[in-house]
């Protein structure tokens, strides 16, 4: 296992002054509920994410800022606590913005957590809020070498990763000169009460502390999933996925050294899209992810052998998917109890380790 270390490159970016870019054709000035499905405790809050391309000899005499200001143009709480979109036509938050270093200047480190994200996805004191703020915000910065990052920001109430990236496709679309989206948009209907989503007013306080965390990145190849698989019985069929996802819960749960009777919970992101009868809009972006989890205690987890988690991750999981070259796998754990989880992951992949008690 790789402990990706982050790089101490200091560097600055020349930004212009952020504007707003409005849709190319005039768009209706409305108010329109969230459904349900969109409007969780859950999902209020901001996401942000980098998106970095190299030097590319088609994109020559290109700019990638004109390209994608041009294709997002082109893209483009009320009672009871029910959060609403004001359809305005303002626009999407964008900024241009100039580094004075390459790509690969940044050696190893294009990974989470990246070098100097402020630097590269400016917020705008006034527009970090949830609420009266930007749903999205955008920054593309061009670098010596010809290479650009595209960051963004976006209200997750609005969307999931898969339709931030229909999205984001579209944009690629417009940029490559399409008149239409490929897949057209149908805004979904709020039908029915979704009782699953009722707020639960007896919960407070955040998921996880957010004081004195620490964020690493660790990578496993071939030889590290090979090490942990091992660990397991001949017998017991498993992803790479799998296996990871046990290790890492098991290690984390040890590393944070809960009570033995505390409960632990694995959730699994699935992607509903093609399980709803009627199926959902063509070209529907909304949130369409389900949470399902599997509970079990601290000592159950941590005691018994590693297919015990194994068994309880595929059964969240439902379906097998094979792993690839390689997994990076960002962890946020609390000052105090990094250094235990990286003793536990490097227990766990020595050669010699039995069947993971």
């Amino acid at each position: 296992m790789a402990l990706l270390q982050p790089t101490s490159l200091v560097f600055t970016v020349e930004r212009q002054e952020p504007e707003l870019i409005v849709p190319a054709k005039p768009t209706p000035h409305e108010c329109k509920l969230l459904s349900d499905t969109d409007d969780q405790a859950g999902h209020r809050f901001q996401i942000r994410g980098l998106h970095i391309y190299r030097n590319n000899a088609c994109m020559q005499g290109k700019d990638p800022v004109r390209v994608i200001r041009e294709a997002l143009a082109e893209t483009l709480e009320g009672p009871n606590r029910k959060l609403m979109v004001d359809c305005s036509g303002e626009g999407v938050l964008f900024i241009e913005g100039d580094a004075d270093v390459t790509l690969e200047d940044f050696g190893d480190s294009l990974h989470p957590p990246f070098p100097c994200f402020k630097e590269l996805l400016y917020e705008l004191p006034a527009s970090i809020d949830l609420l009266n703020s930007p749903l999205l915000q955008i920054q593309v910065t061009r670098f010596k070498c010809g290479g650009f990052i595209f960051a963004h920001r976006f209200n997750h109430t609005m969307s999931d990763a898969v339709g931030l990236i229909q999205f984001m496709s579209t944009m690629g679309e417009m940029a490559r000169g399409a008149v239409a989206p490929s897949i057209p948009t149908n805004p979904p209907l709020i039908t029915c009460a979704h009782l699953e989503y009722d707020h639960d007013k007896a919960a407070t306080g955040t998921i996880m502390p957010t004081d004195n965390l620490v964020h690493r990145s660790f990578f496993f190849g071939p030889t590290q999933i090979s090490a942990l698989k091992r660990s397991i019985p001949d017998n017991l069929r498993c992803s790479a996925f799998d296996i990871l996802t046990a290790c890492i819960w098991r290690c984390r749960t040890k590393a944070l050294e809960l009570g033995p009777d505390e409960d632990v919970r694995f959730i699994c992101i699935v992607n509903a899209r093609s399980k709803f009868d009627p199926p959902l809009p063509l070209g529907y972006y909304g949130n369409a992810l389900g949470y399902p989890a599997v509970e079990t205690t601290a000592a159950k987890l941590c005691q018994n052998p590693l297919e015990y988690a194994i068994k309880l991750v595929k059964e969240a999981k439902g379906k097998n998917k094979e792993g690839k070259e390689g997994i990076t796998v960002p962890v946020c754990l609390p000052a105090p109890h990094m250094d235990s989880f990286v003793k536990e992951i490097n227990r766990m992949l020595k050669d010699d380790e039995a069947t993971g008690g």
